[in-house]
């Protein structure tokens, strides 16, 4: 007989996300289903507007990858009017977009995914000193790893502990046996974790040097950028490249050996070698180093062949809504995409913690909607950078991967496996982070002989228009579309990351990445489910990007009064 386990939300996310497995007697996964219950409808609150407005409007989609949505709304304004933007204000964008990568990628591993690798309670008991030889296995120079530093990190969990207000240790699933790191290994893990607080600070400041604050940067305008003071000075300049280099030195020092210790610690672990069961991987171009030269290389690969990688074709997206909460006759591309909401109820049943409600697999049962490419389900993120990049024999790339896989003994295809998304998302960071600064050099040599950052958009109220905005943000391929008629916003769809890899079955039954990734794993306590969150966690779910918020009933949210004399 088969058992159903209900987690809702699953924790330490942006937004609301819940998942419903169905446990065969071995505990093993037969059949999941991911349902995120906000509805998605910021796309219906562009109609009308300026696009003018859209890059500010539709960053307000989430503060975690603050500037992914503020970008691509701008970008593809300006690719429906065909906008020539100055090649400053395009090195200003990469270097935004390069430090957001690295702020959010810290955020992710440490704050949002980390304790799914790191059992905090394990590491209150583990000798600060043998933790700090250890240390040593993973990296020559290690951050916040000696034992004076290890054992200021216990004392003050262990602080928290005798309080009784664990805060962000509350309510895990701490003891479980999937759990492999030793003590000493943990408490490496939980001192990066409280040094990450730290650094993830220095990111974002290094990000507000262009953009002007964080979250939700102000300087990125159709046309190009407002930054241009900050540009010309050289004080803010050596103040982004201090900062960068310090981020920098962490992730090369830190973040990658955790990785390498979770390689040890996991390679062998049942858990984490599954949860990639979707073979067709898909990202775009990203981070200008230079006129000619992208850091990352878009493209698409299929059947997991890592010596094959094609172009992608636009024409080839489309989204289906056959099990999500919105009316739509059949799959539609973006640029003819409606946001219709049709919402249904929950149904009552039995659960292993007794009778609730759960999802009506049968009908719809998310405000995620499922995109497919070529009718097919494709997983996105830092995965299919690192994938994509590899099969396209990206030179920055493939040595980076190659190191990786000849420190840790892993053959190439580890790469797909809930570990190899985990780390990955690393090997992204530190691709980045040794690269990055060739944008900034490339701009500063720039600024010898031009300094242009803006040109003057022109949008003709008696024409239409149409355009594309694409980036790979930090959780993967971000898309905004739009169309223009009497210079306002007509329709506006945007096809995130997080849609891609959450989106629920389609009219084809066929599986999308959260999904499809659970099928198959055996749960060690169905009551304490860490691998389920191990594995969801990986892809960096952000559930407020995939559901724009709004009150589809009409009824006012909020409400702000502005004294006259402030205005």
């Amino acid at each position: 007989m088969s058992k159903r386990v209900v987690i809702d939300p699953i924790t330490r996310i942006e937004g609301h996300l819940r998942i419903e497995v169905e446990l065969d007697a071995n505990n093993v996964i037969n059949k999941a289903w991911a349902s995120s219950t906000l509805f998605r409808g910021l796309e219906i609150i562009m109609k009308g507007r300026t696009p003018y407005d859209v890059g500010l409007l539709m960053q307000r989609i989430c503060g975690v990858c603050t500037s992914s949505h503020y970008l691509c709304g701008t970008l593809a304004v300006e690719d429906a009017i065909n906008a020539q933007v100055p090649l400053n204000a395009k090195y200003i964008r990469s270097l935004i977009l390069t430090t957001l990568q690295m702020h959010d990628h810290i955020v992710h591993f440490y704050i949002l995914h980390g304790l799914d690798w790191i059992d905090v309670v394990s590491a209150l008991s583990a000798d600060p000193a043998k933790a700090a030889k250890e240390a040593m296995k993973y990296s020559a120079t290690p951050i916040a790893a000696g034992e004076g530093d290890l054992r200021a990190a216990q004392e003050k969990v262990q602080g928290l502990v005798n309080t009784g207000k664990l805060g962000p240790f509350a309510n895990a699933y701490w003891g479980n046996k999937t759990y492999k790191f030793t003590p000493e290994q943990n408490l490496i893990g939980l001192s990066h974790y409280l040094k990450a607080l730290e650094i993830q600070r220095i990111a974002a400041e290094s990000m507000a040097v262009w953009g002007g604050k964080n979250p939700h940067p102000q300087s990125i305008v159709v046309g190009g950028v407002t930054c241009v003071r900050d540009m010309l000075d050289p004080a803010r300049l050596q103040e982004f490249k201090q900062k960068y280099v310090h981020v920098a030195e962490f992730i090369e020092r830190a973040y990658q050996a955790d990785i390498l210790m979770a390689a040890a610690a996991y390679g062998k672990e049942p858990s984490v070698l599954g949860g990639c069961n979707v073979d067709t991987f898909m990202c775009s171009e990203s981070i200008l180093l230079s006129p000619d030269d992208h850091l990352f290389v878009g493209g698409v690969i299929r059947n997991k062949d890592l010596a094959k990688a094609e172009n992608i074709d636009l024409n080839l997206i489309a989204e289906d809504v056959t099990h999500s909460w919105y009316d739509a006759n059949k799959p539609q591309h973006p640029y003819d995409g409606t946001t219709i909401p049709e919402h249904t109820p929950f149904i009552e049943r039995d659960t292993i913690v007794g009778k609730r409600p759960t999802i009506n697999e049968a009908g719809k049962y998310s405000w995620v909607k499922s995109p497919r490419y070529n009718g097919e389900p494709v997983e996105v993120g830092p995965l299919a950078t690192m994938v994509v990049n590899y099969a396209k024999g990206n030179p920055r790339v493939t040595t980076i991967v190659n190191e990786f896989l000849q420190q840790t003994g892993l053959p190439a295809g580890a790469l797909f496996t809930t570990l190899g998304r985990t780390a990955a998302r690393m090997l992204h960071t530190l691709t980045i982070s040794r690269h990055g600064l060739e944008t900034f050099e490339s701009m500063v040599t720039n600024l010898n002989s031009d300094q242009t950052t803006y040109i003057e958009p022109t949008i003709d109220p008696k024409k239409e228009y149409k355009g594309v905005g694409i980036i790979e943000a930090p959780r993967g391929f971000l898309s905004h579309w739009l169309r223009i008629k009497d210079a306002k916003v007509e329709n506006y769809q945007a096809v995130v990351p997080t849609t891609w890899n959450a989106g629920p079955i389609d009219g084809n039954g066929k599986i999308g990445p959260y999904e499809a990734s659970l099928v198959g794993l055996q749960l060690e306590d169905p009551k304490k489910p860490l691998e389920v969150l191990r594995v969801i966690h990986s892809f960096d779910p952000c559930m407020a990007c995939s559901v724009h918020v709004m009150d589809y009933k009409g009824q006012s949210l909020s409400e702000f009064r502005i004294p006259a004399q402030a205005m």
